[in-house]
């Protein structure tokens, strides 16, 4: 039967771009054996679909065969007996097929969601291996849409196209077989319709997806415009620029766009679906003219049934030729989805575990540059011959001018990044010689853009130490100075804090963030502007925090100010990535080099105690 309303599906994927043929992935043997990779796992499972897919596509012509034998054996044979019989197969065999058509559906969605589940952990693993230098130089919306959508595409894949080859053909190859069977000249005739059917089809396709194409690049500005003036920071700029209006009208006219692009693409190939019907019932009617006419005047032995058969059974080959000739679209945009996925597996692991990691009895904190060079990029070197040495209890402060490469010194040591020349000693031992997660563990940062989970106070400090107690949270919140801050809220510890700790003041997350360094107990203590973008009133609560943390624990101090500076036991300058002075404040501020100007325009305004 000629399904003329169950076109919008094929039409929808049925033409590839010109962007598509150019951008599609190179077919290898090499690319194949690697997404199959992937399937090899439930080869069991898929063996099952395939025998369902067989035993369904079969199933699913034999209405057609059995309505047949009614018209013939039944009705015009007055068969009160055979009728009944052949009504009841025709309803067994309907609800078998359904019963096995659900089977299949079951053991092909558990397939594609098991492979998913490998791949997105598999995916997750690769991300969380890759440095820092991974996650500063790609878009972070590109790596959540390889974890997301990418991956979710996998299991259209799985389910539509694989199983839409397999089911396609099948059904094809036996209602081909089944045509012929019963007469070879009507097989011929109803094939030699198809091609009429399948040219409306693919030029329909060819506008609408062109079309939806359109209709995606104006969703994904309507997504840009939603997920920057929606966010917590967007918003809070459109209400300071009163821009209410302006960015109102912006997201009106988008979305105004999408409408008519959606009306253009829903009435896309309407006149098609004329041409279309009309030659779907041409097949239909040239077999019952032939067939009337075999058995009128030549005797052919044909029965009306056999006609009947023939008409239904070439309305089952228009939507599998369809199919198959746009599964070459369907695979294209597979492997690309596959390749894509694929770039980011290949993507070395930069920070590697070292092949024997050392795993010293207790790190006492001890830190050693020696001739240190780094450079995030080839041609541009950031770091040039860094050499100082910490000794275990004492204290370093860093200082230089803006973008001197302070923070960068500070990356090195729990391995963010990994030198480009020279050595980071930790404790005597290289730091890529220890175990990657030993190293951090026994490394605390406390930044200046403080990060909380959306989550309570104990759940971001439990973060550092899972296990700990009561007792634990109390002494670390007491020693970041934030315990009495924390005893005066109604939920204590279990007071939310909001989206990245927004229901906090910056000072309040700064020492959060503190105490949960100190439940990490870490061997080294690392102070990176901890209180650069603070009050005055917020950094004497931090500072009294700090002050006596630095007299206890070994540590590094990025600061610039001149009080936490003064905390600490050796002053190192930084400027163009090199150290260019170093020693006490009071020397330092009388050789009159940088540290000089950097305490008259920015330290002096601190009063010195």
């Amino acid at each position: 039967m000629p399904p003329g309303g169950r076109m919008g599906g094929p039409i929808m994927r049925g033409f590839a771009t010109e962007e598509e043929k150019a951008a599609a992935p190179k077919l290898t043997k090499d690319l194949l054996k690697r997404v199959f990779s992937y399937l090899a796992p439930y080869w069991k499972q898929l063996l099952l679909v395939l025998l369902a897919i067989a035993i369904s596509s079969v199933l699913n012509l034999m209405p057609a065969i059995l309505t047949g034998k009614i018209i013939d054996e039944g009705l015009i044979g007055r068969d009160l007996k055979l009728l009944i019989i052949y009504i009841v197969a025709l309803l067994l065999t309907n609800l078998a097929a359904n019963l096995i058509g659900v089977l299949e559906s079951y053991i092909n969605t558990w397939i594609a969601q098991h492979i998913t589940f490998d791949m997105r952990n598999q995916m997750y693993s690769h991300l969380q291996s890759m440095s820092q230098r991974f996650f500063t130089s790609n878009n972070q919306g590109d790596i959540i849409t390889r974890m997301t959508s990418d991956i979710d595409g996998v299991e259209s894949v799985v389910t539509n196209t694989f199983k839409s080859i397999l089911s396609n053909s099948i059904t094809l190859v036996f209602a081909i077989i089944a045509m012929f069977q019963k007469n070879w000249i009507l097989a011929l005739l109803g094939i030699a319709v198809i091609p009429l059917f399948v040219i409306p089809t693919r030029k329909a396709g060819k506008t609408r997806w062109t079309l939806t194409r359109e209709a995606q690049e104006c969703n994904d500005e309507i997504n840009g415009i939603l997920n920057e003036k929606l966010s917590v920071s967007g918003q809070l700029l459109v209400k300071l620029f009163c821009k209410e209006k302006p960015e109102y009208e912006h997201y009106r006219a988008a979305n105004e766009k999408m409408v008519k692009l959606n009306i253009k693409e829903r009435m896309a190939g309407r006149w098609f679906f004329v041409v279309l019907n009309t030659v779907t019932n041409i097949g239909p009617m040239l077999l019952y003219l032939v067939g009337g006419i075999l058995i009128m005047k030549y005797d052919s032995g044909l029965t009306v049934g056999d006609i009947t058969v023939l008409v239904a059974l070439l309305g089952k080959t228009y939507m599998p030729v369809n199919s198959l000739l746009n599964i070459q679209v369907d695979w294209m945009r597979s492997m690309a989805l596959f390749t894509r996925i694929f770039d980011y597996f290949d993507m070395p692991v930069e920070i590697k575990e070292p092949e024997h990691p050392k795993t010293p009895a207790k790190l006492e904190g001890c830190v050693e540059f020696k001739h240190v060079d780094f450079s995030y990029e080839p041609e541009r070197q950031i770091l040039h011959d860094i050499c100082f040495k910490l000794g275990a209890g004492n204290s370093i402060a860093i200082v230089g001018p803006s973008g001197s490469g302070k923070s960068t010194i500070i990356n090195l040591i729990p391995r963010l990044y990994d030198v480009c020349e020279g050595k980071v000693l930790f404790d005597g031992v290289d730091v890529r010689d220890l175990e990657l997660a030993y190293l951090r563990k026994n490394v605390g940062v406390v930044s200046q853009e403080t990060y909380l989970f959306n989550g309570t106070i104990r759940e971001n400090l439990l973060y550092a130490k899972p296990d700990a107690t009561e007792e634990e949270l109390v002494e670390a919140c007491k020693k970041a100075n934030i315990y009495d801050f924390i005893s005066t809220q109604e939920e204590g510890f279990d007071t939310m804090v909001g989206n990245r700790g927004l229901k906090l003041s910056g000072g309040e997350k700064q020492r959060i963030s503190i105490a949960r360094v100190l439940l990490k107990d870490p061997a080294l203590l690392i102070f990176d502007e901890a209180t650069s973008a603070l009050d005055s009133i917020s950094e004497s609560k931090i500072q009294e925090a700090i002050d006596p943390l630095i007299d206890s624990r070994t540590s590094i101090l990025i600061a610039h100010r001149l009080s936490t500076i003064l905390a600490a036991d050796e002053i190192l300058v930084v400027k163009d990535g090199r150290v260019v002075e170093r020693g006490q404040h009071k020397d330092l501020v009388a050789l009159g080099g940088v540290y000089t100007e950097l305490y008259n325009t920015q330290f002096k305004r601190i009063p010195e105690e």
